[in-house]
């Protein structure tokens, strides 16, 4: 199930990307990137629709995925 960014509290959301962010352990090149701006990065796929966070019920965890 997709969870509409919009819905969570900001707070909420903040926490999530980051940790998604520290989870991801993603290389960003020569130059490192800041936790901040990782977090706006993934912000910004949120808002312009080429990630989401999904609910899986099953294994009652949430995740965000970058979509195609």
């Amino acid at each position: 199930m997709i969870i509409p960014w919009q819905t969570l509290d900001p707070d909420t959301l903040t926490n999530l990307i980051e940790y998604f962010v520290l989870r991801e352990g993603t290389d960003y090149g020569e130059q490192e990137k800041s936790l901040a701006d990782k977090v706006n990065d993934v912000k910004r796929h949120l808002m312009d629709g080429s990630a989401a966070i999904f609910w899986s019920e099953l294994y009652e965890t949430i995740d965000i995925k970058y979509i195609k």
